[in-house]
């Protein structure tokens, strides 16, 4: 674990190398982060369909789930809460 400059704790993971194309990940996994997504910023469906962005960041993708285990009224703090610290995603 390393402390980051405001005291967060962070571990490293793995990502894929841009050389690679495109990360995929399974339809319930995107829909479950989705709906963390609509409720936080707007329903944007493109997100999901492949027409905005190509899809969510890695780092979107564990806030959103991270955001999800937690009662819908706090989805909003949770997702500022999981990016506190997050590099180089």
């Amino acid at each position: 674990m390393a402390a980051r400059g405001n005291m967060v704790y962070t571990h490293p993971i793995q990502k894929p190398a841009s050389h690679l194309g495109g990360a995929r990940l399974p339809k319930s996994v995107a829909m479950a982060a989705y709906e963390v997504y609509s409720h936080v910023y707007g329903k944007q469906e493109a997100m999901v369909t492949g027409g905005c962005r190509g899809g969510f960041a890695v780092s979107e993708i564990i806030q959103f789930l991270y955001a999800r285990s937690f009662p819908k009224e706090e989805w909003r703090s949770r997702v500022a809460e999981a990016g506190n610290g997050m590099e180089n995603l």
